[in-house]
């Protein structure tokens, strides 16, 4: 199995952006962007999934086109986009992260979601072993603010959430620690854009 990614080298600072990309819009490109500037990161991965364990995952596209899709609306040389995790075979989250962080100890990696993922994240196999593993930085999104902040994981980890002010040193902490930041945010969203796209000629939602 040769499982390809992006370049590496000890002591660079990765931010991980997991998702399906279906598709990929400005607003993935925006979060990462301010994960760039408030977290101090080198780089941004976008993982393209090979599918979300908690969604229908019947009509979605293979990864490697949604990968295309992606480099074309990242626009940006500080933001990689893989789809290794397909060719790696995992399913979950924590897999992806126990493979990358024993593999490259050396590299101060960092998990990115949305307020939304942040609100379920207590649904996600081995949510604590995720927490456990890796620092993780939280993206505000319209509507989640409050919802993710009284979540189940939020609560569980209040202890280990780091101020707003202190979020560029997350990279160079011990886990579990996480910051959840604010800052301008986008309303866009891939299910809203595929909703566009499937709707008939002349129809607009």
């Amino acid at each position: 199995m040769i499982v390809r990614l992006p370049p590496l080298a000890p002591g660079l600072r990765v931010g991980l952006y997991g998702g399906s990309f279906n598709p990929a819009h400005a607003g993935h490109r925006h979060v990462s962007r301010l994960a760039l500037r408030r977290l101090a990161l080198d780089r941004v991965w976008w993982l393209v999934s090979p599918g979300n364990p908690l969604k229908d995952r019947s009509h979605l596209p293979e990864a490697v086109r949604r990968a295309e899709g992606a480099r074309a609306v990242a626009a940006d040389p500080r933001i990689a986009v893989t789809d290794f995790e397909a060719a790696l075979g995992v399913r979950y989250t924590r897999e992806t992260l126990t493979w990358l962080t024993d593999r490259h100890p050396d590299v101060r990696f960092v998990w990115i979601m949305g307020a939304d993922s942040l609100a379920t994240f207590h649904r996600w196999r081995g949510w604590r072993e995720i927490a456990a593993r890796m620092p993780f930085a939280v993206i505000d999104r319209p509507g989640y603010t409050l919802r993710a902040m009284a979540s189940p994981a939020a609560r569980a980890l209040a202890r280990d959430r780091i101020d707003e002010a202190a979020a560029a040193t997350l990279a160079d902490r011990a886990p579990p620690a996480w910051v959840f930041l604010h800052g301008p945010r986008s309303s866009l969203s891939s299910t809203a854009l595929r909703a566009v796209q499937a709707a008939p000629a002349g129809v607009q939602s």
